[in-house]
């Protein structure tokens, strides 16, 4: 099971991806992204699903048109691991296709 980021790895991997903050609620990652309508947002989440797929490792996320609100924690974990910056990553890499 990975291991849960310690503040400063937290923080170390959030500087590397614009956007993405640490939730208030709970442990874990969250980011809205704003696209110009629905098939671009969708189209992101058909690219993402097939990653997340590969990963074994789900997000958890809520679309109406052209937002996309997304929330990464690793639940067996109970919280942020490296599994959740990598998915946060290969969302970043699918908003720039």
């Amino acid at each position: 099971m990975p291991k849960i980021l310690n503040d400063a790895e937290r923080a170390a991997a959030l500087a590397t991806l614009p956007g993405w903050r640490i939730c208030g609620d709970r442990d874990a990652i969250e980011k809205t992204f704003l696209f110009t309508d629905f098939a671009e947002a969708f189209g992101v989440m058909a690219r993402i699903a097939v990653t997340a797929e590969g990963m074994n490792h789900h997000p958890e996320w809520f679309n109406v048109y052209s937002r996309l609100h997304v929330v990464l924690s690793t639940h067996e974990a109970g919280g942020v691991t490296s599994r959740d910056i990598a998915l946060a990553e290969a969302f970043e890499a699918a908003v720039r296709k």
